[in-house]
Protein backbone atom coordinates (compact mmCIF):
# COMPACT_ATOMS: atom_id res chain seq x y z
CA UNK A 1 0.00 0.00 0.00
CA UNK A 2 0.87 3.46 -0.86
CA UNK A 3 0.25 5.49 2.94
CA UNK A 4 0.99 8.67 3.84
CA UNK A 5 1.91 9.45 7.27
CA UNK A 6 0.76 12.95 8.63
CA UNK A 7 3.50 13.78 11.32
CA UNK A 8 2.87 16.78 13.99
CA UNK A 9 4.89 20.22 13.46
CA UNK A 10 5.50 20.80 16.67
CA UNK A 11 8.70 17.89 17.11
CA UNK A 12 10.80 16.19 14.20
CA UNK A 13 10.63 12.24 13.24
CA UNK A 14 13.53 10.97 13.06
CA UNK A 15 15.49 8.02 14.78
CA UNK A 16 17.03 9.98 17.73
CA UNK A 17 14.05 11.29 18.92
CA UNK A 18 12.35 10.35 22.18
CA UNK A 19 9.05 12.19 22.51
CA UNK A 20 6.79 9.69 22.87
CA UNK A 21 4.14 10.90 19.64
CA UNK A 22 6.68 11.18 16.66
CA UNK A 23 8.80 8.04 18.33
CA UNK A 24 5.61 6.16 18.17
CA UNK A 25 5.38 7.40 14.27
CA UNK A 26 8.83 6.17 13.13
CA UNK A 27 8.89 3.01 14.83
CA UNK A 28 5.51 2.21 12.77
CA UNK A 29 6.90 3.40 9.84
CA UNK A 30 9.98 1.13 10.08
CA UNK A 31 7.31 -1.88 10.90
CA UNK A 32 5.37 -0.89 7.93
CA UNK A 33 8.26 -0.98 5.60
CA UNK A 34 9.37 -4.05 6.69
CA UNK A 35 5.56 -5.39 5.18
CA UNK A 36 6.31 -3.72 2.11
CA UNK A 37 4.70 -0.71 2.24
CA UNK A 38 5.42 2.62 0.62
CA UNK A 39 5.54 5.18 3.13
CA UNK A 40 5.47 9.02 2.66
CA UNK A 41 5.99 11.61 5.36
CA UNK A 42 4.38 14.94 5.72
CA UNK A 43 5.68 17.41 8.57
CA UNK A 44 8.08 19.07 9.52
CA UNK A 45 11.13 19.44 6.73
CA UNK A 46 13.92 18.27 9.40
CA UNK A 47 12.25 14.91 9.81
CA UNK A 48 14.65 11.94 8.72
CA UNK A 49 13.48 8.61 8.52
CA UNK A 50 15.38 5.69 5.48
CA UNK A 51 13.65 5.27 2.62
CA UNK A 52 10.64 7.39 3.12
CA UNK A 53 10.04 10.68 1.17
CA UNK A 54 9.60 13.68 3.15
CA UNK A 55 6.62 16.02 2.20
CA UNK A 56 8.16 19.78 4.13
CA UNK A 57 5.24 22.29 5.42
CA UNK A 58 7.47 23.82 7.67
CA UNK A 59 11.74 23.80 7.35
CA UNK A 60 12.35 22.98 11.13
CA UNK A 61 10.11 21.66 13.69
CA UNK A 62 8.16 24.50 15.96
CA UNK A 63 10.86 23.54 19.09
CA UNK A 64 13.85 24.03 17.29
CA UNK A 65 12.79 27.00 15.81
CA UNK A 66 13.13 30.53 17.16
CA UNK A 67 10.31 32.10 19.26
CA UNK A 68 7.21 33.21 16.50
CA UNK A 69 6.01 37.03 17.67
CA UNK A 70 3.07 35.69 18.24
CA UNK A 71 3.04 32.03 18.28
CA UNK A 72 -0.40 31.29 18.15
CA UNK A 73 -0.86 33.02 14.47
CA UNK A 74 2.49 31.01 13.20
CA UNK A 75 1.73 27.84 14.77
CA UNK A 76 -2.24 27.83 13.44
CA UNK A 77 -1.09 28.97 10.21
CA UNK A 78 1.05 26.39 9.74
CA UNK A 79 -1.46 23.68 10.68
CA UNK A 80 -4.18 25.50 8.15
CA UNK A 81 -1.13 24.97 5.49
CA UNK A 82 -0.79 21.23 6.38
CA UNK A 83 -4.35 20.96 6.41
CA UNK A 84 -4.90 22.27 2.93
CA UNK A 85 -1.82 20.36 1.53
CA UNK A 86 -3.11 17.14 2.71
CA UNK A 87 -5.99 17.87 0.74
CA UNK A 88 -4.17 18.51 -2.40
CA UNK A 89 -2.43 15.71 -2.37
CA UNK A 90 -4.97 13.19 -0.60
CA UNK A 91 -5.43 11.26 -4.21
CA UNK A 92 -1.91 9.99 -4.24
CA UNK A 93 -2.20 7.12 -1.96
CA UNK A 94 -4.41 4.33 -0.88
CA UNK A 95 -4.92 5.64 2.58
CA UNK A 96 -3.84 8.36 5.27
CA UNK A 97 -2.72 7.98 8.59
CA UNK A 98 -3.13 11.12 10.93
CA UNK A 99 -1.16 11.77 13.75
CA UNK A 100 -0.86 15.31 13.65
CA UNK A 101 -1.10 17.79 16.61
CA UNK A 102 -3.84 18.73 18.07
CA UNK A 103 -5.91 15.82 15.87
CA UNK A 104 -8.58 17.39 14.79
CA UNK A 105 -6.80 19.86 12.71
CA UNK A 106 -6.70 18.04 9.43
CA UNK A 107 -10.47 16.53 10.94
CA UNK A 108 -11.79 20.17 9.30
CA UNK A 109 -10.96 18.52 5.30
CA UNK A 110 -11.41 14.84 5.98
CA UNK A 111 -14.80 14.72 3.87
CA UNK A 112 -12.85 16.38 1.08
CA UNK A 113 -10.14 13.72 1.26
CA UNK A 114 -9.58 11.10 -1.98
CA UNK A 115 -8.35 8.78 -0.16
CA UNK A 116 -9.32 7.53 3.35
CA UNK A 117 -8.17 8.51 6.26
CA UNK A 118 -7.72 7.41 9.85
CA UNK A 119 -6.69 9.42 12.91
CA UNK A 120 -4.63 7.89 16.07
CA UNK A 121 -5.58 10.36 19.16
CA UNK A 122 -2.42 10.36 21.10
CA UNK A 123 -3.55 13.27 23.29
CA UNK A 124 -5.30 12.67 26.55
CA UNK A 125 -9.33 12.89 26.36
CA UNK A 126 -10.09 15.61 27.88
CA UNK A 127 -13.47 17.22 27.77
CA UNK A 128 -12.76 19.95 25.45
CA UNK A 129 -10.72 17.64 22.83
CA UNK A 130 -13.74 15.08 23.17
CA UNK A 131 -16.27 17.91 21.90
CA UNK A 132 -14.01 18.78 19.39
CA UNK A 133 -13.87 15.35 18.18
CA UNK A 134 -17.34 14.84 18.19
CA UNK A 135 -17.94 17.14 15.48
CA UNK A 136 -16.42 14.50 13.02
CA UNK A 137 -18.57 11.56 13.35
CA UNK A 138 -18.09 10.14 10.34
CA UNK A 139 -13.84 10.29 10.86
CA UNK A 140 -12.32 7.01 11.72
CA UNK A 141 -10.92 8.14 15.33
CA UNK A 142 -8.44 5.02 16.99
CA UNK A 143 -7.58 5.75 20.88
CA UNK A 144 -4.68 4.19 22.34
CA UNK A 145 -6.31 2.71 25.21
CA UNK A 146 -9.49 1.28 26.17
CA UNK A 147 -9.41 4.21 29.35
CA UNK A 148 -8.80 6.35 26.29
CA UNK A 149 -11.58 5.03 24.41
CA UNK A 150 -14.04 5.41 27.68
CA UNK A 151 -13.46 9.16 28.25
CA UNK A 152 -15.26 9.83 25.19
CA UNK A 153 -18.55 10.52 26.02
CA UNK A 154 -19.51 12.45 22.62
CA UNK A 155 -16.88 11.47 20.39
CA UNK A 156 -17.12 8.14 18.25
CA UNK A 157 -14.12 6.14 18.58
CA UNK A 158 -13.61 3.70 15.67
CA UNK A 159 -11.52 1.20 17.67
CA UNK A 160 -8.54 0.73 20.13
CA UNK A 161 -5.00 0.11 18.97
CA UNK A 162 -2.08 0.06 21.16
CA UNK A 163 1.09 1.63 21.18
CA UNK A 164 4.37 -0.73 20.87
CA UNK A 165 7.70 -1.29 21.96
CA UNK A 166 10.85 -2.14 20.34
CA UNK A 167 11.70 -4.79 22.23
CA UNK A 168 15.50 -5.00 20.46
CA UNK A 169 15.96 -1.78 22.11
CA UNK A 170 14.33 -2.11 25.39
CA UNK A 171 16.47 -5.64 25.62
CA UNK A 172 15.98 -7.53 28.91
CA UNK A 173 17.85 -7.57 31.93
CA UNK A 174 17.73 -9.53 34.66
CA UNK A 175 20.13 -8.16 37.41
CA UNK A 176 18.58 -4.94 39.07
CA UNK A 177 20.60 -2.22 41.25
CA UNK A 178 19.16 -0.58 44.11
CA UNK A 179 17.08 2.33 42.53
CA UNK A 180 13.58 3.54 41.70
CA UNK A 181 13.42 5.42 38.55
CA UNK A 182 11.02 8.23 37.61
CA UNK A 183 10.70 9.40 34.00
CA UNK A 184 8.45 12.24 32.66
CA UNK A 185 7.66 15.50 31.89
CA UNK A 186 7.51 18.66 34.52
CA UNK A 187 4.62 20.80 33.25
CA UNK A 188 4.43 24.33 32.96
CA UNK A 189 0.16 24.52 33.83
CA UNK A 190 -0.96 25.91 36.77
CA UNK A 191 -4.48 25.64 38.50
CA UNK A 192 -6.47 28.32 38.88
CA UNK A 193 -4.60 29.26 42.47
CA UNK A 194 -1.48 29.24 40.56
CA UNK A 195 -0.18 26.22 41.87
CA UNK A 196 1.59 23.72 39.13
CA UNK A 197 0.02 20.97 38.27
CA UNK A 198 1.94 17.84 38.75
CA UNK A 199 0.63 16.09 35.89
CA UNK A 200 2.64 12.84 35.85
CA UNK A 201 3.40 12.74 39.46
CA UNK A 202 7.34 13.43 40.60
CA UNK A 203 6.18 14.88 43.79
CA UNK A 204 5.14 11.24 44.76
CA UNK A 205 8.56 9.65 43.46
CA UNK A 206 10.19 12.24 45.79
CA UNK A 207 7.81 11.72 48.67
CA UNK A 208 8.16 7.96 48.18
CA UNK A 209 12.19 7.91 48.46
CA UNK A 210 12.17 10.17 50.95
CA UNK A 211 9.77 8.25 52.98
CA UNK A 212 11.38 4.81 52.70
CA UNK A 213 14.94 5.73 52.03
CA UNK A 214 15.28 4.25 48.82
CA UNK A 215 17.43 6.02 46.10
CA UNK A 216 15.34 7.49 43.27
CA UNK A 217 17.01 8.81 40.08
CA UNK A 218 14.75 11.10 37.90
CA UNK A 219 14.90 12.16 34.11
CA UNK A 220 12.40 14.32 32.37
CA UNK A 221 12.19 17.63 30.34
CA UNK A 222 11.74 20.52 32.86
CA UNK A 223 8.94 22.76 31.03
CA UNK A 224 9.24 25.09 33.56
CA UNK A 225 12.04 25.94 35.70
CA UNK A 226 10.19 27.22 38.43
CA UNK A 227 8.38 24.25 38.88
CA UNK A 228 12.20 21.93 39.19
CA UNK A 229 13.36 24.78 41.32
CA UNK A 230 10.67 24.55 43.74
CA UNK A 231 9.42 21.20 43.73
CA UNK A 232 12.35 18.73 42.59
CA UNK A 233 15.62 20.80 43.39
CA UNK A 234 15.48 21.33 46.96
CA UNK A 235 15.01 17.45 47.27
CA UNK A 236 17.90 16.40 45.51
CA UNK A 237 20.56 14.55 47.82
CA UNK A 238 22.48 11.37 48.05
CA UNK A 239 19.52 9.26 47.62
CA UNK A 240 17.45 11.13 45.34
CA UNK A 241 18.97 12.09 42.09
CA UNK A 242 18.07 14.50 38.53
CA UNK A 243 20.35 12.23 36.18
CA UNK A 244 19.65 14.53 33.34
CA UNK A 245 20.44 17.70 32.31
CA UNK A 246 18.02 20.13 33.00
CA UNK A 247 16.51 20.88 29.76
CA UNK A 248 12.95 21.67 28.25
CA UNK A 249 13.12 18.26 25.68
CA UNK A 250 13.91 15.12 27.25
CA UNK A 251 18.26 15.48 27.27
CA UNK A 252 19.01 12.13 27.26
CA UNK A 253 19.19 9.71 24.30
CA UNK A 254 16.93 6.33 23.96
CA UNK A 255 20.11 4.10 24.70
CA UNK A 256 20.39 6.61 28.38
CA UNK A 257 17.08 5.61 29.12
CA UNK A 258 17.39 2.08 28.11
CA UNK A 259 20.16 1.90 30.20
CA UNK A 260 18.31 3.27 33.22
CA UNK A 261 15.12 0.76 33.07
CA UNK A 262 17.17 -1.91 32.10
CA UNK A 263 19.06 -1.13 35.94
CA UNK A 264 15.75 0.25 37.88
CA UNK A 265 14.44 -2.22 40.62
CA UNK A 266 10.95 -0.57 39.60
CA UNK A 267 9.59 2.28 37.58
CA UNK A 268 7.50 4.64 39.17
CA UNK A 269 3.93 5.81 37.29
CA UNK A 270 2.77 7.88 39.87
CA UNK A 271 0.34 10.00 37.66
CA UNK A 272 -2.18 12.39 38.78
CA UNK A 273 -3.87 12.90 35.08
CA UNK A 274 -5.82 10.07 33.07
CA UNK A 275 -2.54 8.84 30.98
CA UNK A 276 -3.91 8.01 28.07
CA UNK A 277 -0.83 5.38 27.08
CA UNK A 278 2.52 5.18 28.85
CA UNK A 279 4.87 4.31 26.71
CA UNK A 280 7.42 4.62 29.55
CA UNK A 281 5.63 1.51 31.73
CA UNK A 282 5.63 -0.75 27.82
CA UNK A 283 9.57 0.34 27.72
CA UNK A 284 10.52 -0.38 31.55
CA UNK A 285 8.71 -3.88 31.31
CA UNK A 286 10.04 -4.84 28.14
CA UNK A 287 13.68 -4.25 30.46
CA UNK A 288 12.25 -6.95 32.68
CA UNK A 289 11.71 -3.65 35.41
CA UNK A 290 7.98 -4.08 36.83
CA UNK A 291 5.78 -0.79 37.18
CA UNK A 292 4.20 0.57 40.39
CA UNK A 293 1.50 2.61 39.27
CA UNK A 294 -1.31 4.71 40.26
CA UNK A 295 -4.88 2.98 39.64
CA UNK A 296 -5.46 6.05 36.44
CA UNK A 297 -5.63 5.93 32.85
CA UNK A 298 -3.97 3.08 31.31
CA UNK A 299 -2.21 1.92 34.13
CA UNK A 300 -4.23 -1.33 34.92
CA UNK A 301 -4.52 -2.26 31.38
CA UNK A 302 -0.33 -2.18 30.47
CA UNK A 303 0.60 -3.63 34.08
CA UNK A 304 -0.97 -7.09 35.53
CA UNK A 305 -1.01 -6.30 39.34
CA UNK A 306 0.99 -8.84 40.54
CA UNK A 307 2.56 -10.09 38.03
CA UNK A 308 4.35 -7.00 36.10
CA UNK A 309 4.10 -4.71 38.75
CA UNK A 310 1.78 -3.15 40.97
CA UNK A 311 -1.38 -1.27 40.40
CA UNK A 312 -2.41 1.14 43.57
CA UNK A 313 -5.33 2.89 44.37
CA UNK A 314 -4.24 6.59 44.32
CA UNK A 315 -6.62 6.84 47.68
CA UNK A 316 -3.81 5.01 49.56
CA UNK A 317 -1.21 7.33 48.62
CA UNK A 318 2.25 7.67 49.68
CA UNK A 319 1.07 4.24 52.08
CA UNK A 320 -0.30 2.02 49.08
CA UNK A 321 2.91 2.18 46.91
CA UNK A 322 5.31 1.43 49.62
CA UNK A 323 3.45 -1.75 50.48
CA UNK A 324 3.96 -2.08 46.94
CA UNK A 325 7.40 -1.14 47.00
CA UNK A 326 7.95 -4.39 49.90
CA UNK A 327 6.33 -6.90 47.31
CA UNK A 328 8.79 -6.26 44.76
CA UNK A 329 10.95 -9.46 45.49
CA UNK A 330 7.34 -11.29 44.08
CA UNK A 331 7.82 -9.98 40.45
CA UNK A 332 9.56 -11.94 37.88
CA UNK A 333 11.36 -9.92 35.59
CA UNK A 334 10.58 -12.74 32.93
CA UNK A 335 6.91 -12.35 33.35
CA UNK A 336 7.41 -8.25 32.76
CA UNK A 337 9.25 -9.11 29.70
CA UNK A 338 6.93 -11.56 28.59
CA UNK A 339 3.97 -9.24 28.55
CA UNK A 340 5.55 -6.91 26.45
CA UNK A 341 6.48 -9.46 23.67
CA UNK A 342 2.99 -10.80 23.68
CA UNK A 343 0.81 -7.65 24.16
CA UNK A 344 2.57 -4.19 22.99
CA UNK A 345 5.23 -4.97 21.06
CA UNK A 346 5.68 -2.73 17.66
CA UNK A 347 5.27 -5.99 15.34
CA UNK A 348 1.76 -6.79 17.02
CA UNK A 349 1.21 -2.64 16.65
CA UNK A 350 2.11 -2.51 13.23
CA UNK A 351 0.27 -5.51 12.29
CA UNK A 352 -3.04 -3.91 14.04
CA UNK A 353 -3.22 -0.95 11.79
CA UNK A 354 -2.39 -2.83 8.61
CA UNK A 355 -5.43 -4.32 9.25
CA UNK A 356 -7.29 -0.85 10.30
CA UNK A 357 -5.68 0.53 6.68
CA UNK A 358 -7.43 -2.58 4.90
CA UNK A 359 -10.50 -1.82 6.53
CA UNK A 360 -10.77 1.80 6.00
CA UNK A 361 -10.33 1.19 2.63
CA UNK A 362 -12.99 -1.48 2.51
CA UNK A 363 -15.12 1.58 4.13
CA UNK A 364 -15.49 -0.91 7.37
CA UNK A 365 -17.46 1.30 9.45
Amino acid sequence: MKILMVSLLKRKVDPEISAARPRMIYELIKQLQKKGHEITLIGTGDSQIPGVKIIPVIKKSFVELPVFENPFYAETAYLVKLAKTLENISGEFDVIHNHTYPEFINLLVDENLKSPMVTTVHAQMTSETDEALSFFPNSKLIAISESAKSLARKAKIWRVIYNGVDTELYQYKEKKEDYLLWIGRLGKAKDDKGNFIDAKGVRWAITLAEKIGCNLKISGNVEDIEFYNKDVKPHLSEKVKFVSPISTEQPLAKEEIVELMQNAKAFLMTVNWEEPFGLVMAEAMSCGTPVIGFKRGSVPELVKDGVTGFVVDPDKGIEGLADAYKKLDSIKPTDCRHHIEENFSVEKMAKNYEKAYVDATQGEK
